[in-house]
């Protein structure tokens, strides 16, 4: 069945309705929720249960659109149609709403609630596209909102380029102290390799030295020239 009725008032006056529900008494139940809401222009998001019905209520900037849908469908679907309906409603009439009487947009929009109504409740399509658009609406919503704090936080940005540059500098003097350090340990290895090279080859001429007669290591040179 899907949706069977909708509303668009300012406040209590209603600007334009239709129902595709003839039996039904959703205009008295309508106008009894529009009483009911609280005062204000609050934004606000609504759902109230009647018999097999649902009756769906957004609220923003002041402008109402309601609608009723049978209890088997989706909360998602009727919603969807209710922020079409406002943002059709906005873009057709703008600051006529303000001051506009009770009915004076139903001949022109009540037409364009019976096509949607019908949309919404039989083309699939129409909450696909819908549900991708305010998934779309809601990243953009993300990005504004990230780009105002990053300008609001502008000396917080400023102070964290400092740093960045700061520990950039101090990671250029740590690799050339690194650099440093590592050639200074490079030739520490060296230069004890040597040591030991040279420790190790005394130690071989004084065995040497010993086992062969003297310094000159007369015997050793005698038996290797055979003198």
């Amino acid at each position: 069945m899907g949706i069977l009725y909708a509303m668009v008032a300012r406040g209590h006056v209603v600007l334009a309705e239709f129902s595709a529900a003839t039996t039904s008494n959703a205009g008295v139940v309508a106008r009894q929720i529009l009483e009911k809401l609280p005062h204000g222009n609050a934004d606000s998001n609504a759902s109230y249960s009647q018999d097999r019905y649902v009756f769906h209520v957004k609220r923003t900037d002041g402008l109402i659109v309601l609608c009723m849908a049978d209890d088997a469908s989706e909360r998602r679907i009727p919603f969807a149609f209710l922020d079409d309906i406002h943002q059709r409603f906005v873009k057709t009439y703008s600051r006529a709403i303000l001051s506009a009487p009770p009915y004076a947009m139903n001949d022109e929009f009540s037409r364009i609630l019976s096509q949607e109504m019908d949309r919404y409740s039989n083309d699939p399509n129409a909450d696909r596209l819908n549900r991708l658009k305010g998934e779309m609406s809601q990243v953009r919503t993300v990005m504004i909102n990230n780009i105002e704090k990053v300008l609001e936080r502008g000396d917080r940005l400023a102070l964290l380029v400092e740093k960045t540059s700061t520990l950039q500098g101090n990671t250029l003097r740590f690799r050339k102290q690194s650099r440093r350090f590592k050639n200074t340990v490079w030739w520490g290895n060296v230069k004890l390799t040597g040591a030991l090279l040279l420790v190790l080859a005394i130690i071989l001429y004084v065995v040497l030295a010993f086992l062969c007669g003297g310094l000159l290591m007369p015997s050793c040179l005698s038996l290797a020239f055979g003198v």
